[in-house]
């Protein structure tokens, strides 16, 4: 069995837990800023100090509520300072928070509430409330409902913060002290449910030495960027680990962070909030490629995007054979001013780097990227290991994989090719769910059910995801994300899924992306309002068919796209299609697009 291993660089010691960061900055750097909070228009700071003040007042809150250790607490909320504070005034009560995406049906938010026995949860509006409260019969665990937006639900009238801060204002320092120090590194800090690709999610135990372990290595391999006073824009949901292990990252290294939700409005935002560093999925920067080139085509400037980007993939590539030409060189100091500073300025004019995960990032685009001035470090891991265990560190950016374990980590690939994994990363297990837990944690390797390979360097690239190989009718194996990865990649295409399995050749489904189309559809005279005409249209047929033989190219003749099918509407988180994570549910989408499928074979 194929392994690497990076020597560890981080420790936690037994008695330590995720609050210690923010009482010991209040402490040695109590007037420096932590996070930058929307009010209104403008942006305001937050001190360490006010920060630990804001949550040890929460936290007395949640004691006189009667929160005992290890009570689960729900968080249903978008991301906003108000999601950290809560969070960290949850551990610091010595509860365990429960996160719950924002936009959960009914029975997503009644599971994640049952199975867990959550003693009490905090809502963000009246929406999540009601949901809540019609649930309550069902939830016999459940005591407590706080709101944050407009009545604060049990214990108060005002919002959530203002009730808590209310109702603990009787318990004395001494008392959360002990409550607070009491919490050990091996404690539950989060049960995070799993988006359900596949089934019914199962909760993820998560400890404080889990979290520990994952932000300190991070910190270490992302130092250039993760470095005290730098800046990030803070816009993922705080549900997933991703993100929420940047959270506990900035409060130990001390980078700031401001909290935006609405990803429709990011390119209004960055320009005012000017991040040092970004991270994101890699949808979205898919989107800020493909809405460049966009606007430069239907400027009438197509033709000199397009040649800025084949330099910048040019200039990238060449960093890692050598390095840039003279003429090459020349070409791209040309089109950095006019071209990548622009660019550059659209993300904020600061931006140095991003970290890229949650899924694939296409290599042409880690490229573009890098050519332009903003190398993204593509990292990989689960939920089950806390978020990252590869990641490309610094100034060893290797486009094309995910970058080698992060420090104390061990990666290996098994016989049948699947990736493994061991740490303190590692999750201790599913919550109520020992069968699933025996069945993934095999001899001390976590298994994560994708497929990879590791290069001599150490250096992880992932080629499929065990559960999701495509067998055909001739037994050919073809994974789905090489060729769904460079499809996604057209400036025209939302989503692709690639079908196939018992069938005689490979087939997809492509849809269009709705913010892309009505410039496309100006610079070639459709109507863009029309979206089942435009999936006839030749022309985007002709864009299509051009992004499937790119896509092709990639692998071989048995495995390629034989036959494809553009669908009239989006597969989204609210038909049930995409995890909040913007994953495909490829079960749900193979049961309600059945007859487009069959369309793909009748074709």
């Amino acid at each position: 069995m194929q392994q690497y291993t990076e020597p560890a660089t981080a420790k936690v010691a037994d008695d330590d837990n995720l609050t210690a960061a923010p009482w010991g900055n209040a402490e040695a750097h109590g007037s420096d800023v932590a996070y930058r909070r929307l009010v209104g228009d403008d942006w305001q700071d937050v001190t360490f100090a006010a920060f630990r003040d804001e949550v040890a007042a929460v936290a007395k809150g949640f004691l006189a509520a009667g929160l005992q250790p290890g009570d689960r607490v729900g968080l249903i909320s978008q991301t906003r300072y108000e999601w950290t504070l809560i969070d960290y005034a949850l551990w610091a009560a010595g509860a365990v928070t429960l996160p719950i995406y924002e936009t959960s049906s009914a029975d997503q938010v009644e599971w994640c509430l049952s199975d867990s026995g959550a003693r009490g949860v905090v809502v963000e509006s009246d929406e999540h409330r009601s949901i809540v409260e019609d649930l309550r019969e069902k939830l016999p665990d459940l005591g407590h409902v706080w709101q944050i937006d407009g009545s604060g639900g049990t214990g108060g009238a005002g919002g959530a913060v203002d009730a808590l801060r209310e109702a603990g204002a009787g318990v004395d320092d001494a008392t959360l002290e002990q409550r607070r120090t009491s919490v050990h590194a091996d404690d539950l800090a989060t049960l995070i449910y799993t988006s359900g690709t596949t089934g019914r999610p199962k909760g993820c135990e998560i400890t404080h030495r889990n979290l520990l372990f994952e932000v300190r290595a991070v910190a270490d391999t992302f130092s250039d960027l993760m470095q005290p006073g730098n800046s990030t824009l803070l816009f993922l949901p705080l549900a997933h680990i991703f993100a929420r292990v940047i959270q506990c990252a900035a409060m130990e290294y001390r980078y700031v962070i401001g909290h935006f939700a609405d990803t429709k409005k990011l390119t209004t935002e960055l320009p005012r909030f000017r991040p040092d560093f970004l991270l994101s999925v890699p949808r979205v920067f898919e989107k800020v490629y493909n809405g460049a080139k966009a606007k430069a085509h239907n400027e009438g400037k197509g033709r000199i995007f397009d040649m800025a980007e084949a330099t910048a993939v040019s200039y990238s590539e060449s960093l890692d054979t050598g390095g840039p030409g003279i003429a090459l060189r020349f070409q791209h100091a040309l089109f950095d001013k006019l071209v990548y500073g622009k660019l550059r300025a659209a993300l904020g004019g600061r931006c140095v780097g991003a970290v890229s995960g949650g899924s694939a990032l296409g290599a042409r685009i880690g490229h573009f990227f890098r050519g332009v001035g903003v190398p993204i470090h593509e990292g990989y891991g689960l939920t089950e290991t806390s978020a990252a265990i590869t990641a490309n560190p610094n100034r060893a950016v290797r486009i094309g994989t995910v970058g080698k374990p992060i420090p104390g980590v061990t990666i290996a690939i098994a016989e049948d090719g699947e990736v493994l994994a061991k740490g303190d990363v590692v999750f201790r297990g599913y919550w109520n769910n020992p069968e699933a837990t025996k069945s993934t944690i095999v001899d001390g390797w976590f298994h994560t059910g994708d497929l990879g390979s590791l290069d001599d360097d150490g250096y992880l690239s992932i080629t499929g995801r065990k559960k999701e190989l495509i067998v055909t009718a001739g037994g050919k194996n073809v994974a789905p994300a090489v060729l769904e990865d460079r499809v996604r990649a057209h400036r025209l295409v939302s989503q692709a899924l690639v079908v196939g399995d018992n069938r005689p050749y490979i087939g997809a489904l492509i849809t269009l992306d709705p913010e892309a189309l009505p410039g496309w559809s100006s610079e070639h005279g459709k109507d863009a309002s029309d979206a089942a005409s435009l999936a006839e249209d030749p022309d985007v047929q002709a864009e299509i068919s051009g992004a499937i033989e790119e896509a092709n190219k990639a692998v071989s003749r048995a495995e390629a796209i034989r036959q494809w099918r553009i669908l009239a509407s989006d597969f989204t988180e609210e038909s049930g299609e995409l995890t909040p994570t913007m994953k495909l549910k490829r079960n749900v989408i193979a049961e309600k697009r059945a007859d487009d499928i069959e369309a793909v074979y009748q074709g």
